[in-house]
């Protein structure tokens, strides 16, 4: 099929490379305009950029569509069969959607309608649901409400991160992608499934406050929101006058009377008590300015007490 590739993060890129390698002809590529990145703050080409340049794909960056003739004209004139969006950042308006043939097709990391918008890995995990995926959808001027064609889940388990569902959904999303291609250049009238109205909830955007840990909420619940934010936005919490950020942790069976964000330090372990009596493990932490560290390595250059209340 003749295809526009709308993307801009690394989740994108597979989807991309499976398009390619099924041979369909991507004609241009869209993403966001290239952005200072990083400690230096240089100007970088997002992901998607550079996987379509690695491919030879034309680029388009445009730094918004709506009421943009120009632009309009520009994708028309590509004259396509579909285009594929997956976490591109721009809003497509009412007549881009309905100009290829096939329409636009949105590659969704959640199982909709449960968790439309913004943040759907993250909040699936932060939730504690057991399950995440991918929706192909049929997009419409609605914010993900379009009709399904075809999905897919995975298991979220008590060890899955942001980063791995992140990836894992990347790559799921890639295969049904083509899969989906597949089975409209069988069937060009293939009707998607409208989405049921129960079961939907909306995955706000993020913010870096999400990350303030309060030791009053369960283990459990502390536990789910590091594995959801992190790398972004990070979970954190108050020492000695500063921000410490948790980057990884786990929940222990140790019990505690003791209050809510207290600390026990057990030869090069540290133990913090949670608003149900239960104890978190910190594993790795990150001092503002530095690295991340296990907790072995912070605990040689650093003094956290048993008894040290965080959060504070």
């Amino acid at each position: 099929m003749r295809i526009a590739f709308m993307g801009t993060p690394d989740f994108a890129v597979p989807a991309l490379h499976a398009l390619h390698q099924a041979d369909h002809e991507i004609v241009a590529v869209y993403c966001q305009p290239a952005r200072p990145a990083g400690r230096g703050r240089k100007i970088r080409p997002c992901a998607v950029q550079q996987a379509a340049e690695a491919l030879n794909i034309p680029v388009y960056a445009p730094l918004k569509l709506k009421k943009q003739p120009e632009e309009f004209e520009k994708f028309k004139a590509l004259n396509l069969d579909v285009a594929v969006v997956a976490a591109y950042g721009l809003i497509l308006p009412f007549e881009m959607l309905t100009t290829p043939r096939l329409g636009c097709l949105n590659i969704h990391a959640s199982l909709l309608p449960r968790w439309r918008g913004a943040s759907p890995i993250q909040s699936a995990i932060w939730a504690g649901d057991e399950q995440s995926g991918v929706s192909i959808m049929k997009m419409d001027v609605g914010l993900d409400t379009g009709d399904v064609y075809l999905e897919d889940s995975l298991p979220i388990t008590a060890q899955t991160t942001a980063q791995s569902l992140h990836d894992d959904l990347s790559a799921l999303g890639g295969k049904l992608i083509v899969q989906t291609l597949n089975n409209l250049a069988t069937n060009p009238s293939l009707i998607a499934t409208p989405q049921p109205e129960k079961g939907m909830i909306y995955a706000r955007q993020l913010t870096k406050e999400d990350g303030k840990i309060d030791w009053n909420l369960s283990a459990k619940e502390i536990d789910q929101q590091i594995r959801a934010l992190t790398p972004w936005p990070g979970t954190y919490t108050k020492f000695d006058g500063s921000l410490l950020k948790v980057t990884k942790a786990t929940p222990s069976q140790d019990k505690s009377s003791a209050m809510a964000g207290t600390v026990t330090q057990t030869s090069n372990r540290l133990l913090v008590t949670c608003g149900d009596h239960n104890r978190i493990e910190l594993l790795e932490v990150q001092l503002a300015g530095k690295k991340a560290m296990s907790v072995q390595d912070f605990l040689r250059g650093n003094t956290l007490n048993s008894g040290t209340i965080l959060g504070l």
